[in-house]
């Protein structure tokens, strides 16, 4: 016993003084090694390929998965605790204990599992599908070596704003990087349309400068949806999730970066946050796209099984996370898809849903508040529960009624009562946030028009993938404003006291909301000689708030009004207080006062 505790105390002397030695160079050549699959990957898809560009490909996605499990192998031996290091690691164990189950049984017996479960369930072209397998793992792998290498955040002296702002400057152009390949487009795209295209999905805006349905190949729709998915929850949050996987504490940075994006004052576990996050945001697309599967309208043409299953789950992602992208031409306006209005009611919950914040969902529905409201009969749901959804229920309800009584003779005349009654309140539920139309947005009247500049200007909830100014901040203008009218010193809703700090907040979100949206209508003004104000101003506010509806003229914008557009998506998607709060530096604070000065208004 004595004679094993010895050895056990020796190896560890040895692996100390070996371990700066072996894992700096480790590091590196996982830099070199991953950025190599990474590369050869985008050009597996983003290139026409050969038999043998093919198989080289493969052959290195094959080396770097087996260079992975030499690593960990490596780390494993090099740790003073290896139950714990297994611990810590567990997810990416159990991925790279498949991979050499899979290696050692294709070796020992010939047999390649992943091919016999493939042709089991009916696959055709085993291999093609083996190479997209082994890519999933690289990715699953690539993902938790990013996550880990993401927690080094912490130590660079950039504040959470900025950070945040930084990483959605580094997803748009990624996205535009991987729009412009050849294999993407059916006959290529410009640097500006790609920019504007990215930049549309990663703020889930949904204004595009070309046609989703026919500019782009499969491999463009998917991308898309996929800057969408990462753009509605931030890849930041995507991030801090594998990095979660690696620790199971995050540091005060993380927690931060978290709060400022979903609006949050409470600095709780981000694990448990983004679990939360990640569940119901996967759990609603999924069921979304089951549901809108099954209610297509039986005269739209789909290219078989396959392609009725992508057309469903995209316009799930799209809608729940607020992002106004459809695979039709004519969006759900489009023939026959107009018509299906099973279809339009599911899209427009799936906005509300995700219009109204991961918090207020989780308030509503989660098992462990469900519970306490049961156990405790004086707990109701929060404040600001109770504020998102009487205010999203109050503007859904009167955008309805607007739009169906301006519109009744005009455009939606010579349509059923049940029909006027759906298009009405599906575009008062998308007109918000999301920025899908089952009707011809350019042929309304100038009154619905101006009424619908006011909703988009609203928006979503906060903590939400919608835009706008959000409907807490209206709501809390709106009651200061009555507030200040009946000379009331103090703001109260539902029994609550608002802070001067949250009414503060409210009144900079919208004048600098203002602000930006005449800078940029100025300058559209400028650049777009060709079109009307209500044209140009309708255009800004959709691309400020994140909604993405139009009046039509998106694709005839000069080079000029389209940056103009993209900085005003990428500026309303990240927040106009966030902007501000990443380019200025932290206050000096003083103990003195200035004297009061009473300044006349009004």
């Amino acid at each position: 016993m004595l004679l094993l505790k010895q050895i056990k105390e020796r190896y560890k002397l040895s692996i100390y003084n070996l371990k700066d030695n072996i894992v700096i160079p480790l590091r590196i050549i996982n830099i070199i090694i991953s950025s190599v699959a990474l590369f050869s990957i985008i050009y597996y898809y983003g290139y026409p390929k050969t038999p043998e560009t093919r198989e080289i490909i493969s052959l290195i996605i094959k080396s770097s998965l087996f260079f992975y499990v030499l690593k960990y192998c490596i780390k494993l031996s090099l740790n003073f605790s290896p139950l714990n290091f297994i611990k810590d690691n567990l997810f990416e164990g159990i991925i790279l204990l498949i991979v050499i189950i899979n290696w050692i049984v294709y070796y020992l017996l010939n047999i390649q599992i992943l091919e016999l479960i493939f042709s089991y369930f009916g696959f055709k072209n085993v291999t093609a599908y083996i190479d997209i397998f082994i890519q999933i793992y690289f990715f699953l792998i690539f993902a938790l070596e990013s996550g880990k290498a993401s927690t080094k955040l912490s130590s660079l002296n950039i504040n959470p704003s900025a950070l945040l702002s930084f990483s959605f400057v580094f997803l748009i152009s990624s996205g535009a990087a991987l729009l412009m390949l050849p294999e993407m487009t059916t006959n290529g795209i410009s640097l500006v349309d790609a920019y504007f295209t990215s930049t549309s999905a990663c703020c889930v805006t949904g204004l595009s400068t070309v046609s989703t349905a026919t500019f782009f190949t499969f491999k463009g729709k998917f991308i898309i949806m996929i800057l969408i998915k990462l753009g509605g929850l931030n890849m930041l949050s995507f991030a801090t999730f594998f990095a979660t996987l690696h620790s199971a504490h995050t540091g005060l940075k993380y927690q931060s970066l978290i709060k400022d994006f979903f609006n949050s004052d409470y600095l709780s576990d981000t694990r448990k946050i983004l679990y939360n996050i990640l569940f119901y945001s996967i759990f609603i697309e999924t069921v979304g796209t089951i549901l809108i599967y099954i209610s297509w309208n039986e005269n739209i043409h789909f290219n078989g099984f396959s392609d009725k299953l992508f057309f469903s789950m995209f316009h799930s992602v799209s809608a729940f996370n607020n992002a106004g992208f459809s695979l039709f031409g004519n969006g759900l306006a489009e023939n026959y898809v107009n018509l299906s209005f099973s279809t339009h009611f599911i899209i427009a919950i799936l906005i509300i849903l995700g219009g109204i914040g991961f918090f207020t969902l989780q308030d509503i529905f989660s098992f462990e508040k469900i519970r306490e409201r049961r156990q405790k009969k004086w707990k109701k749901i929060q404040v600001n529960t109770r504020i998102i959804l009487y205010s999203t229920l109050l503007l859904i309800v009167a955008g309805t009624v607007v739009i169906f009584i301006i519109e009744n003779n005009k455009l939606l005349s010579g349509m059923t009562f049940i029909e006027k009654l759906s298009h009405s309140f599906f575009q008062s539920v998308t007109t918000r946030t999301a920025g899908f139309n089952t009707i011809d947005i350019g042929a309304l009247s100038l009154p619905i028009l101006l009424f619908m500049m006011m909703l988009m200007f609203i928006g979503a909830s906060p903590g939400s993938t919608g835009g706008g100014i959000k409907t807490t901040t209206f709501f809390i203008i709106f009651k200061s404003v009555i507030a200040t009218i009946k000379g009331h010193k103090q703001v109260v809703a539902y029994k609550s006291t608002i802070s001067f700090n949250s009414i503060n907040k409210a009144y900079s979100v919208v004048i600098f909301s203002i602000t930006l949206i005449f800078t940029s209508t100025f300058l559209l003004s400028i650049t777009e000689t060709n079109m009307s104000f209500t044209q140009l101003l309708f255009e800004e506010i959709s691309a400020f708030a994140t909604v993405g509806l139009s009046t039509g003229i998106t694709a005839n914008l000069s080079e000029a009004g389209k940056v103009i557009i993209i900085l005003s998506m990428f500026i309303g998607r990240i927040g106009p207080l966030t902007l501000a709060l990443s380019l200025s530096k932290k206050a000096d604070y003083t103990d003195y006062k200035y004297a009061k000065a009473n300044i006349m208004i009004g």
